[in-house]
């Protein structure tokens, strides 16, 4: 509704659904445009609404007809309006000229030059993200700008697998709960065999990472080990990938260090927003230093640091943390209808992203957290929720965590979702059975799930306040269909605080129960 738009195409499918006079958010549509052909009845309930409906067949012939000399848009023309994910409040429309997308197509250029593995036309790229979502916008830009091919995935994320061995792509591109997917499935296989065979499988994976750390390329590192071991992890993305690249999201050292090791292919993990045109820093793809941040800056990109004096973040500290701010031709001219945003986040020319990152001596930049995750518990100490959640999603019994604190209270609790196979075999291990939904209800998994977090957290050496003091067990994971997280697995927290909020209460009760005992 908020950009108005006067046509648009659709899937054949949808068209009556988009004709219903109750469909709202369509009522500036002037002309519909079919995908396939049109029927009798779609063509009457567009006679009755008072718009013009066309089969693409049609437009085609129409343009046959209407010829016209082209007209190339200019550096400043408004190329797209892309929304966000919305997971802090309502979607925001981001303004990207065409200048935005030619410049990010240059700078990735530049920076992919200086690798051996050049671009090609051979090149096959697999899109399952969300086509609203920047990552894979850009991507497949800059695939089409070098002729290389893009395959669109069946729609059934459970069924990506069979994409992947169908297309066999060269470059594979997805959010860190892709990945850590596919971690997890290799150690679930490496479980499953027996110990000497694990025992090589892990004396080799040693072996290939001390020659990496030395500044070796995966390719020359241990070709043997890629030989013996590792080619079946390649084969699990359909045995031709060269290119990994994590966004989206931090995706965590131990995961990364292990795809870098055993994936056969380079790994790249950036950081970016839907306001900076997809990618802002990059790491190197063969360079472990960079194991658990997000690279440096790309070209005709500028970062700084900004001070957060309300959280202690400091720029000329040490280490140096701040809110992390963004400049260039690959930003955002505005929000779509909305100024006082646009001027909220932008300020002297930097765009302020809400981030809090962490700046090395080398110029390479970690991100710890989002500002707007931050929050003071009751005793007045700061909590980085973002940062506690990729920690403690490294123990094998959690499949995912949400970490909450209420500013009132002292303590942080969290909701688990457990990882289905660790808790049939710790059920195993202690005499329990059952279905992974009635285990789910066990108090001693629960006292378990908690000892491990302990454990985990000690590990880390977080501190009391971060530590986790009582949990609700969903065996459920956070789902689009409950509205808990967006398309690409960001967790809506306030979405989130709703729909757990009964169960967040009892835990919080229960806590205050034991201390008064």
């Amino acid at each position: 509704m908020e950009v108005e738009f006067k046509s648009s195409i659709y899937n054949v499918s949808i068209i009556l659904q988009i004709l219903s006079s109750n469909c709202t958010s369509t009522m500036h549509l002037k002309v519909i445009v079919s995908l396939g052909s049109t029927t009798v009845e779609q063509n009457a309930a567009a006679a009755n609404t008072g718009m013009k409906l066309y089969s693409w067949d049609e437009i085609l012939e129409m343009g046959k007809e209407n010829t016209s000399d082209p007209l190339p848009p200019k550096p400043l023309d408004i190329c797209t309006i892309m929304y966000t994910s919305g997971t802090r409040g309502d979607p925001k429309g981001v303004v990207l000229t065409h200048e935005c997308i030619a410049t990010y197509v240059t700078g990735t250029d530049l920076f992919m030059n200086q690798f051996e593995d050049k671009m090609t036309t051979d090149d096959v790229y697999l899109s399952f993200l969300p086509l609203a979502h920047i990552l894979d916008r850009t991507i497949e830009e800059y695939f089409f700008h070098h002729g290389a091919s893009v395959g669109y995935y069946q729609g059934d994320i459970h069924a990506l697998r069979d994409d992947l061995m169908e297309l066999k792509p060269t470059l594979f591109a997805g959010v860190p709960r892709v990945f850590e997917k596919v971690y997890e499935g290799v150690l679930k296989a490496l479980s499953e065999l027996l110990p000497h065979r694990r025992m090589i499988f892990n004396a080799l994976y040693r072996y290939k990472l001390h020659w990496m750390r030395l500044g070796y390329s995966h390719k020359t590192a241990s070709p043997l080990a890629d030989f013996l071991a590792f080619r079946k992890v390649k084969d699990r993305l359909g045995g031709r990938v060269r290119l990994i690249i994590s966004g989206g999201a931090p995706l965590s050292p131990e995961v990364e260090e292990f795809l870098r090791v055993t994936s056969c292919a380079y790994l790249i993990q950036g950081y970016g927003l839907t306001e900076t045109c997809g990618v802002s820093t990059v790491g190197f793809p063969d360079d472990m230093s960079l194991v658990g941040t997000v690279g440096v800056t790309s070209a005709y990109v500028e970062v700084r640091l900004e001070e957060v004096p309300e959280l202690e973040y400091d720029p000329l500290a040490t280490p140096s943390r701040g809110e992390v701010c963004l400049r260039g031709k690959t930003i955002f001219t505005e929000y779509y209808k909305n100024p006082e945003l646009t001027k909220e986040v932008m300020i002297d020319g930097w765009f302020h992203t809400g981030d809090i990152g962490e700046m090395r001596p080398d110029g390479v930049l970690k991100i710890i957290d989002r500002k707007k995750n931050i929050f003071k518990l009751s005793q007045g100490e700061y909590v980085a929720v973002e940062y506690l959640e990729n920690t403690y999603k490294v123990s094998p019994i959690v499949e995912d965590i949400w970490v909450y604190g209420d500013s009132f209270k002292s303590v942080l609790v969290a909701v688990t979702t457990p990882h289905e196979d660790s808790t049939q075999r710790w059920a195993q291990a202690n005499g329990h059975q059952g279905s992974f939904y009635d285990l789910c209800k066990l108090e001693d998994l629960k006292k378990y799930i908690l000892q491990e977090l302990k454990k985990v957290a000690e590990t880390n050496k977080l501190r009391g306040f971060e530590h986790i003091k009582g949990i609700v067990v969903d065996p459920l994971p956070f789902d689009v269909e409950r509205d808990l997280v967006t398309p690409t697995m960001k967790k809506k927290r306030a979405q989130m605080l709703k729909f757990y909020q009964s169960d967040i209460g009892k835990v919080y009760q229960n806590i205050s129960a034991e201390r008064k005992r």
